[in-house]
């Protein structure tokens, strides 16, 4: 039972890892929470601009093929072109992937390489585990560089697949620089929105344990195919 309002804080700070009840000394934080501010903040800054490392697509036997984006800075002004795919990608595709697989699996660094250096060893099997026992197959795996979420349309245009599961690193906080979400769109095409999608999101270990998120995403592609539709049109 919470008896007094330090209690209450104390009880609020062990719920959640949100700054509250951090302190200050006079009228300003004090020296710890404001090196532990600053750390925080360099490893977002790092998660943006770090790169996901070729050895560990290689672990996972993931090709790489550009956005439109062609470097960081870039990626970061013009978010346009991350939702495109250069020629020289999409003839890359249509060169080495499984036209009109089932489910076809992408992973992006997005705006999070330290998302996907974090979570994808234990993801990516979970889900791939997770497709078998629902007696799903997949087709031939990816990494878009500097991707957005809206490149599945691109992607779907060129594979036609009929469900397209992109695990993305989301956008760092002061929280953690490790959050990835799974974007999932039955048939995607040119011109589809966000409503057209559903995101799993907030998965880390301190969140949705990666996976735990593996094994949730087999039943809800499933799904997907049994409605024939994603976003706001499935029902859960």
């Amino acid at each position: 039972m919470v008896n007094s309002e330090v209690d209450k804080v104390e009880w609020l700070k062990q719920t959640t890892p949100a700054r509250i009840g951090t302190g200050r000394a006079g009228t300003r934080p004090t020296t710890a929470e404001q090196l532990k501010l600053r750390c925080d903040h360099a490893a977002a800054v790092d998660s943006v601009y770090g790169k996901v490392s070729q050895g560990l697509l290689e672990e996972l036997g993931l090709f790489s093929v550009e956005s439109g984006a062609l470097d960081k800075e870039l990626y970061l002004r013009r978010p346009d072109l991350g939702r495109l795919l250069p020629d020289s990608s999409l003839q890359t595709l249509k060169q080495r992937c499984i036209q009109q697989p089932q489910v076809q699996i992408i992973v992006s660094d997005g705006l999070s390489a330290n998302a996907i250096e974090s979570n994808l060893r234990d993801i990516y099997p979970a889900l791939l585990d997770s497709l078998e026992v629902h007696k799903l197959s997949a087709g031939t795996p990816f990494f878009v560089l500097n991707g957005r979420v809206g490149c599945m349309n691109a992607i779907g245009d060129i594979l036609h697949p009929e469900v397209v599961v992109l695990l993305i690193g989301e956008r760092p906080g002061l929280i953690t620089s490790h959050s990835m979400s799974a974007y999932l769109c039955y048939r995607p095409s040119y011109g589809m929105t966000d409503s057209e999608r559903i995101v799993v999101s907030n998965i880390h270990q301190g969140g949705t344990p990666p996976v735990e998120a593996g094994a949730y995403l087999g039943g809800l592609i499933a799904k997907i195919l049994e409605q024939q539709t994603s976003g706001v049109g499935l029902h859960l």
